[in-house]
């Protein structure tokens, strides 16, 4: 699977985690950044991994940011893009099967990095249920009209 990730400061170091697990797995990832632990402002990270995603140049995205709330809030400015802040495995299987979500998003501050790797596989192995879900997202999609 290709893979968006990206984050700011207050995520950088989880990213790296993510990253290097990812593709021991087999997956394909494009490291949007940022590279370092200077101050940086998340939505230009927020907004790269959306157009990624929303524009089919990978399958999924990941966002990292102290809480995840900052980078959810952006990415879901974008035309396409269904990003969910996720605590736990559960939450991240529900946001894929019940909400189609396409984006993960993550907080390093409050997150640890054995869990944010199991809340990953979690989200990447799940996938959309459609049926009745399908009709609830379709009314998601027309808002964005």
């Amino acid at each position: 699977m290709k893979i968006a990730l990206g984050a700011d400061h207050a995520g950088m170091m989880l990213s790296v985690d993510l990253a290097k697990s990812l593709t021991e797995a087999g997956h394909q990832v494009e490291d949007l950044g940022t590279y370092s632990e200077a101050s940086v402002d998340y939505p230009d990270f927020a907004k790269k991994v959306a157009d990624s995603v929303a524009g089919g140049k990978t399958e999924l995205g990941i966002l990292v940011c102290g809480t995840g709330i900052g980078m959810s809030i952006t990415a879901n400015k974008v035309h396409g893009v269904r990003a969910a802040v996720c605590r736990t495995e559960f939450e991240a299987k529900m946001a894929r099967a019940h909400n189609d979500a396409n984006i993960l998003c993550l907080g390093q501050r409050v997150t640890g990095p054995g869990l944010a790797k199991e809340i990953v596989r979690a989200f990447i192995s799940s996938s959309f249920e459609g049926g009745r879900h399908a009709s609830r997202v379709a009314k998601i999609t027309a808002l964005e009209k």
